[in-house]
């Protein structure tokens, strides 16, 4: 299977939404980009990375990191917390 990018759309309006991207690497991991950094990574065992820098950059990469990952911002910052969810040089 190939690389595969998707825009993704908007929980709200249901339009694609710009610089907001799904990557499918082919391998079974996924991955969320907003703009030209990569944010999140579901690997094939569903283990969640965020990029250490990234991953809370600002207001409209927060609103697509939740919705990629479909839980709030407490939810995320509790698994960051519990080592459920990795922080990660990914770009």
């Amino acid at each position: 299977m190939k690389t595969k990018v998707t825009q993704m759309t908007s929980n709200r309006t249901g339009y694609e939404v710009a610089n907001q991207m799904i990557i499918n690497d082919g391998k079974g991991n996924t991955y969320f980009q907003s703009y030209r950094s990569i944010i999140a990574k579901v690997d094939k065992k569903g283990k969640v990375s965020l990029d250490s820098t990234y991953w809370d950059y600002s207001k409209t990469t927060s609103k697509y990191r939740n919705q990629f990952l479909g839980e709030k911002k407490e939810d995320t910052l509790k698994k960051i917390a519990d080592k459920t969810y990795k922080l990660a040089n990914l770009n």
